[in-house]
């Protein structure tokens, strides 16, 4: 066999090798792109709990303090009510649902 052949037979097969391994080595940063992506997730979300947690607990400090004569009446109460409601519903509701395309599809 011509050294030439040998040689050119011998690249072939080492490109190879070194393609299969940069395809495995690309998946494993995807998967580990994606792992870093889940946990980025699940960190905004307990940001976001932690900080209306804390808008609720000084809103609650906040009316303690307040002298009788300045607090606010109950239909100002219910205001705010339905407006913390609406808020924790925006942080504990599934992801992905979109109320806009909530729409049954016509047959």
């Amino acid at each position: 066999m011509n050294p030439l052949v040998s040689r050119k037979k011998l690249l072939v097969a080492e490109s190879e090798l070194n393609r299969a391994q940069l395809v495995e080595e690309w998946q494993t940063l995807a998967e580990d792109f994606h792992s870093l992506k889940d946990r980025a997730q699940k960190l905004g979300t307990l940001a976001s709990l932690a900080a209306s947690l804390i808008t609720v607990w000084r809103s609650f400090r906040q009316q303690k303090s307040a002298p009788a004569a300045e607090k606010p009446g109950w239909l100002q109460n219910l205001v705010k009510g339905a407006g913390l409601a609406a808020s924790l519903w925006s942080q504990f509701r599934p992801q992905g649902t979109d109320p806009k395309n909530d729409q049954k599809p016509a047959s």
